[in-house]
């Protein structure tokens, strides 16, 4: 039973869907949308540019367009340097930004965190 239920609730919610998808094909301004981006879409191909060109025309046109990501950027820190452990017992080599590594954290309950320290490389 449970399965003709399922399948009479996704009959209804199609029927629905398919009504709403109806009335937005009528919908003027939806219209007119659809044509520039259709006209912006033989544009591109005309020119063979990509969405990211047309992008950066618009960008070098209004500023605000590029404004996100580049405000996302600059508030942004800078990457912490990049440094290298290598265990002097088994000769294996970690790499890491931050202090709190896995392997680097076994070393110190194991090694010491001084010694630990001492093994960095430059």
């Amino acid at each position: 039973m449970a399965k003709i239920n399922d399948y009479y609730q996704k009959k209804q919610l199609m029927e629905k869907l398919a009504a709403e998808l109806e009335k937005l094909e009528k919908d003027q301004a939806l219209k007119k949308e659809l044509d520039f981006e259709n006209k912006v879409r033989d544009l591109m191909k005309e020119y063979d540019k990509s969405p990211k060109d047309v992008l950066q025309i618009l960008a070098a046109i209004d500023p605000s367009i590029a404004g996100t990501k580049a405000e996302a950027a600059a508030g942004s820190r800078p990457k912490r340097p990049m440094k290298t452990y290598k265990n002097p017992h088994t000769g294996e080599v970690v790499k890491t930004r931050g202090g709190n590594h896995k392997t680097l954290n076994e070393w110190r309950e194991k090694y010491g965190k001084e010694a630990v320290q001492s093994w960095q490389q430059d």
